[in-house]
């Protein structure tokens, strides 16, 4: 730690490597004192200044307890011989917001959640970040805050929510969704419907299945910023109170080493997190924020290392969506270490790479216990759920620059059907819900694309209602926006280009014939090459939707969601 004086000459202390330029020489003097008056004493001055970034918010059960756990990152700084300075960032409810015209904000809320934290830490010199994420676009908009400042960092998850309880069996956020379209299709009461909504979420924590939240916290622990487990703990426990102080220790052990986010943000590391994605049945939203983490590392990751990644991973873990489980069970047993060891043991995690830890991958899970004999969660690798991963890039005609879809292996592998199109997500809730949509429909959802949305809404309500009124092998649903990662079925999204800059998705037409073909990983309209471009001459571009505001400047700003729909 540095000890030089205050006063005076510039201490040059890699300790403090941007805090002296606040605190050190004469000059800073009345920097110091508006220190003085948050709580810094004089010795305070001497050591590394470490920003807690935290995500708290009454706004969703998943960050209403992280003003908690930020507190508990600070003692850890404070043991570890550094001063943490708390600050906080926002957060918006994906649950919430969903199916409604506020879900536009979300993905916009991850730049702004980056855009704050490296002006907090950027402006206040911090030598070193723990942040703590929640919510889905807490996390990576906290990852790609930490690769752009490039400073001693650490990852803390929130932790997830455990089930709730409905005559017996255990419910979550996505069990309302689906019983909405029960509703509809009268299989349930109003009064039924309410005793879900009021059981469904016991308390904080993010969502319990291998939905976004739950996907990143995993896919940040095998990039190696968070400690071993922290993506797999529920958020009210011991285990994450002591995982947030050893955060706060950790980023100190960081400093001192001269351990940064671009040593171990390689591309092996993300090719660890896909792997782990795969393994777990994680959701589309981690191509999206892989690739937007990964352009803010400075690696050069694309669409085709998901491809490469899937034909070698085996998907494993029979978790909710389509699964059985919830995370919470999950943790009972171990968490996502013992996954990890296996995967890296059988050469499809690179072990050898840096963590937070200081440590590689391999010697952190180096103690790690097998799971328990008996347990049906994670499957064997000799009898995997699905022998390659889940997740699947298609191309063609429909989707030039590419398109996510997410099968499980429940779904099938190929679907031919006649599009019924939907200029809005309410529109296709409406008519799924009337009835409108049948058995051989492809549902073509478009201008809710990055810039068309603007923001690129999740279409959990539409998925859940065909779900829920028993459509889920008889409909596909196709769209230029996102899927939330409680959405099942034969779902395609991210199709690129969008339709609201001139994608093909824009000229399809009611009745259009569409195959879809995990195997071949094609998603193509079936009209001649002639009628294409006649269709194609015809297309103009609509009137933006917003012309003020953070949704205008994101429009503007925002590019394909085949790269990340960064706005840098």
């Amino acid at each position: 730690m540095a000890t030089k004086r205050t006063t005076g000459k510039k201490t040059t202390s890699l300790a403090r490597k941007w805090s002296q330029a606040v605190t050190d020489g004469t000059e800073r003097a009345a920097s110091r004192a508006m220190l003085h008056a948050v709580g810094f004493s004089r010795a305070d001055f001497r050591k590394s200044q470490i920003g807690i970034a935290s995500t708290w918010s009454q706004v969703t059960p998943c960050n209403m307890h992280i003003d908690r756990l930020a507190r508990q990152s600070a003692q850890g700084v404070a043991a570890a011989g550094g001063k943490p300075v708390i600050f906080n960032t926002i957060t918006i409810s994906d649950g919430i917001s969903m199916g409604t015209q506020g879900m536009r904000y979300s993905l916009v809320s991850r730049e702004i959640i980056a855009d704050s934290i490296e002006a907090v830490a950027g402006c206040e010199a911090f030598d070193g970040l723990v942040a703590i994420g929640g919510c889905d676009k807490n996390m990576p908009g906290c990852l790609i805050a930490m690769a752009r400042l490039d400073r001693p960092a650490v990852f803390v998850y929130g932790g997830t929510i455990k089930p709730g309880c409905h005559h017996g069996k255990p419910v979550d956020i996505v069990s309302v969704f689906e019983a909405v379209g029960q509703k509809a299709r009268g299989e349930i009461t109003d009064k039924e419907l309410q005793q879900i909504e009021g059981c469904a979420i016991p308390g904080a924590g993010s969502c319990g299945g291998m939905y976004t939240a739950n996907t990143m916290a995993s896919a940040i622990e095998a990039l190696g910023m968070s400690l071993t487990n922290s993506g797999a703990q529920n958020a009210i426990s011991a285990a994450k109170t002591r995982d947030c102080r050893e955060a706060g220790r950790a980023v100190m052990n960081l400093i001192r080493r001269g351990i940064r986010p671009s040593d171990i943000l390689t591309r092996g590391a993300f090719l660890n997190a896909i792997a782990l994605v795969m393994a777990m049945g994680g959701s589309t939203n981690a191509v999206l924020h892989l690739l937007a983490i990964a352009h803010a590392a400075n690696v050069k990751l694309a669409l085709d290392d998901f491809t490469r990644v899937a034909a070698r991973t085996p998907m494993l873990a029979d978790l909710k969506p389509s699964g059985r489980h919830v995370m919470s069970d999950l943790v009972a047993i171990g968490g996502t270490a013992p996954l990890m060891k296996m995967l890296v043991e059988e050469g499809l995690m690179d072990g050898g790479l840096l963590t937070v830890t200081g440590q590689t991958l391999k010697e952190n899970l180096r103690g790690i216990r097998p799971y328990p004999k008996g347990q049906a969660i994670i499957r064997p690798l000799s009898d995997p759920i699905k022998p390659t991963g889940h997740l699947v890039i298609l191309r063609g005609n429909l989707a030039p620059e590419g398109a996510v879809a997410k099968i499980s292996g429940h779904e099938g592998l190929r679907f031919q059907g006649r599009a019924v199109t939907f200029e809005s997500e309410e529109a296709a809730l409406a008519a799924i819900l009337k009835g409108t949509v049948k058995k051989g429909h492809v549902v073509v959802i478009r201008n809710e694309g990055p810039v068309g949305g603007p923001g690129m809404r999740e279409m959990l309500s539409p998925t859940s209602a065909i779900m829920g009124r028993g459509l889920g092998q008889d409909v596909a649903l196709i769209t230029d926006g996102r899927f939330s990662g409680g959405s099942h079925g034969f779902v395609v999204g991210h199709i690129s280009p969008e339709a609201a800059i001139g994608g093909p998705i824009a000229w399809v037409k009611n009745g259009d014939p569409i195959s879809i073909d995990a195997e071949t990983r094609r998603i193509d309209l079936g009209i001649s090459a002639a009628e294409f471009k006649k269709r194609q001459a015809k297309w103009k571009a609509p009137a933006p939707k917003e012309t003020r505001g953070a949704l205008a400047k994101y429009a503007r700003q925002v590019g394909s969601a085949s790269f990340g729909a960064v706005t840098d």
